[in-house]
């Protein structure tokens, strides 16, 4: 895949599987807005939201998690803690180069720095952890592309579209 300098919602949506309306809302909560937000055009519309290739890739991790089952507000937790605490991007703490590595057991989300202390940064993530036993049940963040994009979803047999019957959560 070739890198551009933006990206619109909808291709944002499509790498991610994220919805437009997700992406609004996370917008306009502060978790995640956009480089480019969107502004009323002369003609009475708006523009797209614009995401840099950082951003992306951080929606990719926030999605990942989102689709693991961590709520949107430890999401916003896990930003304002990467950014206070430890002075880091979530694209910085999953793979560009920061000075902590984030991992995860499907119920918590960890820290670990360069001198090998952890934190649980859901819970305590100014308490260093006593680590005892096998790491091998953690797996490291990062943001990997789906590469099929998003599912269709297609119709029911009752004729309503899955989107009538089953909206995804925000």
């Amino acid at each position: 895949m070739r890198l551009k300098k933006t990206y619109s919602s909808r291709e944002v949506a499509a790498l991610t599987g994220l919805t437009a309306r997700q992406l609004q809302v996370w917008d306009t909560s502060g978790l995640l807005p956009p480089t480019v937000r969107p502004h009323r055009t002369p003609a009475g519309g708006f523009t797209e939201r614009r995401y840099t290739p950082i951003e992306l890739f951080e929606l990719i991790v926030l999605a990942d998690l989102r689709h693991r089952g961590f709520s949107v507000h430890q999401l916003h937790v896990l930003l304002r803690i990467l950014r206070d605490r430890f002075e880091q991007r979530l694209f910085d703490a999953t793979g560009g180069g920061g000075s902590i590595q984030l991992l995860t057991d499907g119920r918590e989300i960890y820290a670990r720095t360069e001198s090998g202390a952890f934190f649980n940064l859901l819970k305590a993530p100014g308490q260093p952890m006593l680590v005892v036993g096998n790491e091998g049940a953690l797996k490291e963040l990062s943001g990997r592309l789906n590469k099929r994009g998003r599912k269709k979803r297609g119709r029911k047999k009752t004729g309503k579209s899955a989107k009538d019957s089953a909206e995804r959560p925000i």
